[in-house]
């Protein structure tokens, strides 16, 4: 199954062929460095491991960056793992790119949802509350019964697990599937899909092939090996040097 990793720029919307308006999202996505391979006979599975979003190494622990080196990649901020039945072409070191998927293509979006904090049972689980239009009622917003008192005297009260009830909301881990692809621009790692995406902007997002509606295809290598110290000098702002004062007559 290919999968990438990368991150929500916005909504926009666009027209179809048909004129009709969609909403779609616009993701950068990769490039990503092959950091790891896992095989069946080392590891009893078969999988490829790819980092994404380089940051400067003190941000990294010296665990985290003694891995990166083996594969010759620069600092990298995630790392995540993709199960795929072929590692055909794959090796350490590689780079993968977003034209590896292709417009027509279903995926799967998976990010952390946005906090809510927290929130009552009309907003967290969308209760109806009190609708009175006649008359005024002390219950409103309020949730209403929570336990049970059945039995008598002596009987066990609690309140039933999985009763919903206010709490935390949001910052959980969703996944949107079936997004269409809608263009896809391999030179500005920009991928475009159809409807939301979970998350706020700038934030990691794993994007992978559809589970339902996913296509069969081998990995699509972005050139040759990529060295860190080349990778980590595009990174770095260029410091212009000051010109060359007039010699002294």
């Amino acid at each position: 199954m290919l999968g990438l990793l990368g991150k929500k720029l916005g909504m926009t919307s666009i027209f179809n062929d048909d004129g009709r308006q969609i909403a779609a999202t616009v993701l950068e996505v990769g490039p990503c460095f092959v950091t790891a391979l896992r095989t069946p006979e080392k590891n009893g599975y078969s999988a490829v491991q790819l980092g994404w979003r380089a940051v400067p190494d003190r941000k990294l622990s010296k665990a985290a960056l003694g891995h990166l080196k083996k594969s010759s990649a620069p600092a990298l901020r995630h790392l995540k793992e993709f199960r795929t039945e072929s590692l055909e072409g794959l090796e350490v070191g590689q780079q993968v790119k977003v034209d590896n998927f292709e417009p027509g293509d279903f995926l799967d979006v998976q990010g952390v949802s946005v906090g809510r904090g927290f929130q009552g049972v009309v907003k967290r689980h969308r209760f109806k509350g009190a609708q009175t239009m006649s008359h005024g009622t002390k219950m409103g917003r309020e949730p209403g019964s929570v336990g049970s008192k059945a039995g008598g005297a002596g009987c066990r009260k609690k309140t039933m697990k999985g009763k919903r009830m206010p709490g935390h909301m949001g910052s959980e881990v969703v996944t949107i599937q079936n997004l269409k692809v809608l263009k896809v621009d391999a030179e500005n790692n920009l991928l475009v899909v159809s409807g939301a995406v979970p998350g706020a902007e700038d934030q990691c997002l794993v994007i992978r092939a559809s589970l339902k509606k996913g296509t069969a295809r081998n990995w699509k290598i972005a050139g040759d090996k990529v060295k860190a110290s080349e990778t980590s000098a595009e990174a770095a702002p260029s410091k212009s040097k000051p010109e060359d004062s007039e010699e002294k007559s």
